[in-house]
């Protein structure tokens, strides 16, 4: 192992005796990956959920982390003890990370109403509008995230800038990724699951405490000697480095290196676009076959991180080995091309096809061990040489300078590739050029990162391995071409794509959006599904159109003379399509996230949607739900949302108090709110959660079953500011009338016709239903306990035992229904009837 002296300072045998530092990067792993989880989950509340929003985030955290490894070296002297400065460092992130919490709602309160008045509905004001996210994302992560930035470089000065120090700097970053393996699963899967965003920021302020007081103590009895000390002018003095015994001395405008710094820092940049892009890529395609819960999110990521942090050290023992550094960096970037081409074989061709039914078991552990393998067969090969790459890279641009300076050079080249790559992929190659195309595009990229390092490099007496590089290069290049498209089953029908290989459908069909997979396909009985990401989310068959129509005539009906409606999810436009039989409704406005969705529900379900999407008095806005409510003055007659499960990660806010609340705001007077719940794919817990944050926000609240023929399907619930009122033989009138008459036949073609039959889906209210919600937990925006409660039991399908369970508490409402005495009698006779189980 090398001995390494510089200038006359500090040495180790390896690391030696400061090898149990390292668990101090572990615990700036953890706290930075929790910090992140909780200000993305915190921050998407107030700019919104869409790809936009989320790519300015991303931006705005990576580009924090840029500016603080680049800056460091030039505002922090070399004379100053790099464990103090670190400690320093953590110290701050976390006092700053708790201002973060009292900040936020004086940012969202400014944003909010600079948003409301530059907000004009017109592409014009959509840079303003990007600009604005910019602002607020800035204002909360700039400040943390750059000094998150520098810790890297901070340490990396306790190191010299030669092999030996790649190696050692390489070993903290490995120490750094499993820190983060820890924060990501700590966070999701008990932080998060069990408590808030508060108490995860403070035990994430916690370990910054304990890692700068540990930082702070050390220093007092480890000496540190700046390693290429400055002389007056800021130059590096002559020095002497010693490995293995050889001296090599290094005079001022010497420069050892084999390789220009600009060809590692190229090379660098495009392994972090190849590496974020295809991060992304991946979650895109593995969320469709694992189902895109908060967990699944996790485990991708901590599969990721794991698979860096190995390679990190295995190219960190190669960094200090090898003579030829950008040699094995440019293998290193071949192995992730051919990691790439396989990863993008195995999800296309091989994991869909893994016989596995995921409703098989109730239990999430389970379901957890299939998930992580599949992850791990997926995408460890190419994440293990892309952390192979980052020590390599160092020891490639290592010469006589600044150990920060090095280290800062080759991070914000590889960060800021790595956001080039997270935005590139999201915004424009998925959407644009499709899966298929977009890992084409990526193994393009490694294969112009070795590229540059094997033409460039110096090592001229290495003519055969340069060959043999070529002649892979070239296989790459052919497999490349090869690279398959993922089935049109996976986005149709997701992780139980393999349950459906017996009787596929006929897809009519099927892209890639920005924040979603779409697909339409037809049964041979002639039913047409909607698939968003793996799943069914609105149908022809007659249960869903039920569902979907109920959400729109219950408050169509119950309220005189609606003028306006807003539909939060567009689905396949079913639930707007019920509107444009009210002769009253002058606007219809659907909020949905993803752009083709409305397109497609336009080209493939007019005819059960009422040609919805070419009605005059329809307004799409393409923007997250929440986000459009937060920013807008408009009132409306109708809410009804029928956002997608909440178990998908980010959904949760559109079951939260706080939003229920807005819906409320946004209502005119007598106006009616209308959400759906599914009981399905659920559990108890998360349902009753659901139905108690409801009645939060409107405690008059009701619920109205759509079951089917095996008991519970789903559930609307339906709010008003005031006390609800279903008048049979007033709405029976209004049906007979020839105003009504499309109303009616829309009522007609899913069997609601009849008043009295759509009373008997009466459900209960909040007063009836006190003592079944008596444990049931809220879901606000500080926990959005619902997206981890729900994401549990996303494989279970227990709706019939979780209706069952309500049935005892319901109890006919005297004061909800009016009518004709004998219609009352038989109603109040059947809801009881149906409440004992008879």
């Amino acid at each position: 192992m090398a001995n390494v002296r510089a200038g006359g300072g500090s040495s180790s045998q390896g690391l030696g005796e400061h090898r149990w530092l390292l668990p101090l990067f572990v615990g700036s792993g953890c706290a930075a990956l929790i910090y992140e989880i909780v200000w993305f989950q915190s921050l998407q509340l107030v700019v919104g959920a869409s790809a936009v929003s989320l790519g300015v985030l991303l931006a705005t955290f990576m580009g924090g982390m840029c500016l603080g490894s680049i800056a460091f070296p030039w505002l922090v002297s070399r004379s100053w003890h790099p464990l103090r400065v670190y400690a320093a460092l953590e110290l701050l992130i976390g006092l700053l990370a708790i201002g973060i919490l009292f900040v936020l709602p004086s940012v969202e309160a400014f944003y909010l109403g600079m948003f409301s008045s530059t907000h004009s509905g017109s592409s014009g004001s959509a840079q303003a509008n990007i600009m604005l996210r910019a602002v607020v994302a800035g204002v909360c992560l700039l400040p943390p995230t750059i000094l998150m930035g520098a810790t890297l470089p901070a340490i990396a000065r306790w190191f010299e800038s030669n092999r030996n120090g790649a190696y050692q700097t390489g070993l903290f970053y490995t120490a750094n990724i499993i820190g983060a393996v820890a924060g990501c699963l700590g966070a999701s899967f008990y932080l998060l699951r069990l408590y808030d965003m508060v108490i995860a920021t403070y035990v994430a302020v916690t370990i910054n405490a304990a890692v700068a007081a540990i930082g702070f103590i050390a220093s007092r009895w480890l000496a540190y000697t700046p390693n290429c000390p400055e002389d007056g002018t800021g130059s590096i003095q002559n020095s002497r480095v010693v490995i293995d015994g050889d001296v090599l001395e290094a005079e001022q405008g010497m420069n050892a290196k084999p390789l220009g710094n600009r060809v590692a820092y190229w090379a660098i940049a495009l392994s972090g676009f190849s590496a974020l892009g295809a991060e992304v890529v991946w979650t895109r395609e593995l969320s469709l076959l694992l189902g895109a819960s908060v967990y699944t999110f996790s485990l991708i990521l901590a599969v990721f991180l794991v698979a860096l942090g190995i390679g990190s050290s295995l190219g960190a023992s190669w960094a200090r080995q090898t003579t030829q550094p950008a040699m094995a960096f440019a293998a290193c970037q071949l192995g992730a091309a051919f990691g790439v081409a396989w990863a993008a074989w195995i999800m296309a061709e091989s994991l869909p096809y893994w016989p596995i039914d995921a409703s098989l078991t109730q239990s999430p552990w389970h379901t957890f061990q299939l998930d992580i393998v599949r992850v791990a067969w997926a995408v460890f090969p190419a994440a293990l040489f892309w952390g192979s790459s980052f020590p390599l890279a160092l020891s490639t641009a290592a010469k006589n300078q600044d150990p920060a300076k090095l280290v800062a050079g080759v991070y914000a080249a590889n960060t800021l590739g790595a956001i080039a790559g997270a935005i590139g992929a999201s915004w424009f190659a998925i959407p644009m050029l499709g899966i298929q195309h977009s890992h084409q595009l990526l193994l393009g990229s490694l294969l112009g990162s070795a590229t540059c390092l094997i033409v460039l490099s110096n090592a001229k007496q290495h003519i055969a391995g340069r060959v043999w590089l070529g002649m892979v290069t070239c296989s790459l290049i052919f497999i490349a071409i090869s690279i398959p498209k993922p089935p049109v089953g996976l986005a149709a029908y997701g992780r139980y794509l393999v349950t459906w290989m017996s009787d596929l459908p006929e897809y009519l069909y099927s892209e890639d959006g920005l924040s979603a997979s779409i697909a339409v396909s037809e049964t041979s009985d002639g039913v047409r599904n909607f698939h968003v990401s793996g799943k069914v989310v609105a149908s022809s068959e007659a249960q869903d159109m039920r569902l979907q129509r109920m959400l729109g005539h219950l408050p169509a009906l119950m309220c005189a003379e609606p003028k306006s409606v807003l539909i939060v999810g567009c689905g396949a436009g079913v639930t707007a399509g019920s509107f444009v039989a009210y002769p009253s409704i002058v606007r219809i406005v659907i909020c949905e996230i993803e752009p083709l969705i409305p397109q497609a529900a336009g080209e493939y379900f007019s005819d059960f949607n009422h040609a919805i999407m070419s009605d005059p008095r329809l307004e799409i806005v393409l923007d997250d739900a929440r986000h459009f409510l937060l920013t807008t003055d408009e009132k409306f007659d109708i809410i009804t949302s029928d956002p997608i499960h909440p178990w998908v990660k980010g959904a949760a806010a559109l079951y939260s108090k706080q939003y229920f609340d807005l819906c409320r705001e946004h209502l005119k007077p007598g106006g009616i709110a209308t959400q759906w719940v599914p009981l399905y794919e659920s559990s108890l817990e998360a349902v009753k959660s659901e139905v108690a944050t409801f009645f939060e926000a409107f405690p008059e609240g009701t619920i109205w079953a759509n079951d089917d023929a095996n008991g519970g399907y789903d559930l609307v619930m339906l709010g008003q500011a005031g006390a609800p009122s279903f008048d049979l033989e007033a709405i029976d009138q209004r049906l007979s009338g020839d105003n009504y008459s499309a109303v009616a036949d829309s009522l007609s073609a899913v069997g609601l016709r009849d008043p009295l039959y759509l009373a008997k889906n009466y459900g209960g209210s909040k007063p009836e239903l006190a003592e079944w919600l008596s444990d049931a937990v809220i879901n606000t925006d500080v926990n959005l306990r619902l997206q981890y409660s729900a994401g549990w039991a996303l494989n279970r399908y227990t709706g019939p035992e979780i209706r069952a369970s309500m049935l005892p508490y319901i109890k006919y409402p005297e004061k909800l229904f009016a009518g004709k005495p004998a219609e009352l009698r038989a109603l109040k006779a059947w809801i009881e009837s149906n409440s004992s189980g008879n």
